[in-house]
């Protein structure tokens, strides 16, 4: 078997998938795909099970809030391959005052407490979910303090200006 290389990952998911991600760039050498939330959980089921990509080591879930886009909430999957160290950035972008994305537990054990962060964080609602309650902030906090939808502490001071956090 060949090297695994980016254009493997790449002709490998269009074989499977056709036109139902959009390839969104390469930084670093980092593939990064965008996928629809609807199809999250096939995406992620593939790119483990496959026996040419086998990028079934799940570094990270995580999210980004872009308050001044259409869909303002990013949930980020970092997967990694072992074997040839390889990694795969997907994207799943979604909207509304409760973003919501399909569940990874279903795949991964470990995608528990990232979601649970990830909620914590950012409010992503993450369906199917079998425990998803705060793990770090405290239960009586009713904001989620990532989002950047808050005023910094003190309006006042330069050095806390919003653009200088892309705000």
């Amino acid at each position: 078997m060949d090297k695994l290389d980016n254009h493997i990952i790449l002709d490998t998911l269009q074989q499977r998938f056709g036109d139902a991600f959009t390839v969104l760039g390469e930084p670093h050498g980092l593939l990064t795909i965008s996928v629809a939330a609807e199809q999250i959980i096939a995406f992620l089921e593939f790119v483990k099970d496959d026996a040419t990509l086998r990028l079934n080591y799940l570094t990270d879930i995580t999210a980004v809030h872009y308050p001044k886009q259409e869909k303002d909430f990013c949930i980020v999957y970092h997967l990694h391959n072992m074997l040839h160290n390889m990694r795969l950035r997907i994207k799943v972008l979604v909207s509304g005052p409760t973003p919501t994305v399909p569940t990874a537990t279903v795949l991964w054990n470990g995608a528990n407490w990232m979601e649970r962060e990830t909620y914590d964080y950012f409010g992503v609602v993450f369906d199917g979910h079998p425990d998803l309650r705060r793990i770090l902030n405290m239960d009586e906090l009713e904001v989620f303090p990532m989002r950047k939808e808050y005023p910094l502490e003190d309006p006042n001071r330069v050095d806390k200006k919003d653009f200088y956090f892309g705000r």
